[in-house]
């Protein structure tokens, strides 16, 4: 198998776009949403992904790095950090993996701005390419894509934030098609996030509950290429829009609801089956639409994103994908989670249900998630997260209680 093949299998798989293709899908309705580097778009915690990935307006926590940076100028924390790993698609392969770092550290005395920073790491195992499996032209590769970016969030008011990231990326599935000897480069892009966070605390009855939203714009970039440059790929910029309820059941117990709406500004990519293709007409037409799409820069691509699909308004609405979720927490210390996340089928039917539980000491706080396909054939089915927080408040009054 080609190199070419089998990283389009490996990310094909990687972001299970198809789901494996339901069969009661027709094949014209059936039209995803194309990027590069997808796999920026892989939730990297366990506690976000418990709720069906949400976390778009939830509370402040060592991986709002990925769902709303700006929610770092809430935290209650001085600084924090949170290691994450998904072995990912486990049912088919052993060696896929996605491992996350992420932290922030709150600045000055006033407690109203914060620095944060991440790195993502997905390993696509080992490829063996090549015309045969025993030939002389085999080779092996260890093709993988990495992110490392620094944020910055500022309270504008004492309900208020926004915040910032910078992004670099690092695509490397690099090989030599051992053919025409023809040497394909890492690619690189850089983006950046844009956030706001909005948090207030209302009395109902005589109980004080929260109430949040928040937004982030992420992976506004540069494009990128996997093939020098024969194809430019949109990075997945994405737009997330949530809120989140939270409410007290009794002493030391309370419940979180959340609603998280993401939808990808990505111009839909043409078709060759939407064009008729035996005729001369019907081709220049669609290489002339491709071109268009290929050289397209990226924020004109994210306007053209709300008006572009070939099914209209219909369709526009399909590419939004919801995630509903609920935590529930007892003193801070023990937190159970559920949620489900829904795709429309024919923009890759990524549909499940997702289970998680968190157990926190002073200093340490380990989370993990179990997702449930609704489809029996997607690889997706049974995949499993895990995060380990040290919360830097707990950790220096641990190291203070032994100094004295």
């Amino acid at each position: 198998m080609k190199i070419r093949e089998c990283i389009a299998i490996a990310m094909l798989f990687g972001m299970c776009i198809p789901a494996l293709a339901q069969n009661d899908i027709k094949d014209n309705e059936f039209n995803p949403v194309n990027t590069g580097v997808t796999t920026l778009s892989i939730t990297p915690d366990a506690r976000g992904s418990g709720m069906g990935n949400l976390g778009a307006a939830t509370d402040p926590d060592m991986n709002s790095q990925f769902w709303n940076p700006s929610k770092y100028a809430f935290a209650y924390s001085q600084g924090g950090l949170a290691i994450s790993y998904t072995p990912w698609l486990r049912k088919i392969v052993n060696d896929i993996f996605l491992a996350d770092l992420s932290g922030y550290w709150k600045l000055g005395s006033g407690d109203n701005q914060a620095l944060s920073a991440s790195f993502r790491y997905f390993s696509l195992g080992e490829v063996t390419t090549g015309q045969s499996y025993d030939g002389p032209n085999v080779q092996t590769i260890n093709p993988y894509e990495f992110a490392f970016d620094l944020g910055y969030s500022r309270k504008l008011s004492e309900k208020f934030s926004m915040g910032v990231v910078l992004r670099y990326i690092l695509s490397d599935l690099s090989y030599q098609d051992t053919q025409t000897g023809e040497q394909f480069k890492a690619a690189s892009a850089f983006s950046v996030d844009l956030s706001g966070y909005y948090t207030t605390f209302p009395m109902i009855g005589r109980n004080e509950c929260q109430f949040s939203w928040g937004f982030d714009i992420s992976n506004i970039g540069t494009k990128v290429s996997n093939d020098n440059g024969v194809t430019n790929a949109f990075l997945p910029t994405n737009l997330r829009l949530g809120m989140n309820f939270m409410f007290p059941l009794m002493d030391y117990h309370t419940l979180a609801i959340g609603l998280d709406l993401n939808k990808l500004l990505v111009p839909t990519k043409p078709r060759a089956k939407d064009y008729d293709m035996d005729t001369p007409e019907g081709s220049d037409a669609y290489w002339e639409a491709y071109d268009t799409w290929n050289s397209m820069s990226p924020i004109t691509g994210i306007f053209k994103s709300f008006t572009d699909a070939p099914g209209g308004f219909k369709e526009e609405l399909q590419e939004i994908q919801f995630s509903l979720g609920a935590e529930y927490n007892y003193n801070q210390q023990f937190f159970v989670r559920a949620g489900y996340n829904y795709e429309h089928p024919n923009k890759g039917g990524r549909s499940y249900f997702a289970f998680g539980a968190g157990f926190s000491l002073n200093v340490v706080q380990l989370d993990a998630s179990y997702m449930l396909a609704t489809a029996q054939s997607s690889p997706l089915d049974q995949t499993l997260r895990f995060t380990l927080s040290f919360d830097m408040d707990g950790l220096r009054d641990l190291l203070g209680k032994r100094r004295r």
